[in-house]
């Protein structure tokens, strides 16, 4: 093998209704006491957010781009509810979870969390809206509703 055959799957996996991204803690993710710095969490969510989407079936560049006979479109977060429950240390080796726990007509409510083995780090509950280039709500397309309604935890 040579190149990128011999790397794992960088978008993490989909197991069951939920992906999975593994993630290692990096210097650049700590403050001055090896802690992981409170704004690195939202970051390696929207990795697993994007990660996600991607492993759904959705090209979040070709929404956006657009076409001829496509509208751009493009999710945006609207809201985030997040709990910090514990630290997580220089070199951890992390666990990003995603599922889809709610579809509205133009938006989708995740539930992510961040774990070290079977510890719980962070939790976090975001809503999506996919919005046009004038950002404007729109509704999710059937392609996009069968994408997220295929790994929704409550179908």
């Amino acid at each position: 093998m040579t190149g990128r055959d011999k790397w794992p799957d960088l978008a993490g996996c989909i197991e069951g209704d939920a992906h999975h991204l593994p993630l290692r803690v990096y210097y650049e993710d700590t403050d001055f006491s090896g802690i992981v710095y409170h704004a690195a969490y939202i970051k390696w969510c929207e990795r697993g957010r994007t990660d996600f989407v991607r492993l759904i079936g959705l090209n979040q560049k070709e929404l956006h781009d657009g076409g001829a006979e496509k509208p751009v479109q493009f999710f945006v977060v609207r809201r985030m509810e997040i709990d910090y429950l514990k630290p997580a240390l220089m070199d951890d080796v992390l666990e990003v979870v995603t599922r889809v726990s709610e579809i509205g007509t133009a938006t989708v409510e995740l539930y992510q969390e961040i774990r070290r083995e079977d510890t719980l780090l962070f939790k976090a509950k975001v809503m999506i809206v996919l919005i046009n280039d004038k950002g404007r709500p729109q509704r999710l397309t059937s392609e996009i509703l069968q994408a997220f309604t295929k790994r929704c935890s409550d179908s």
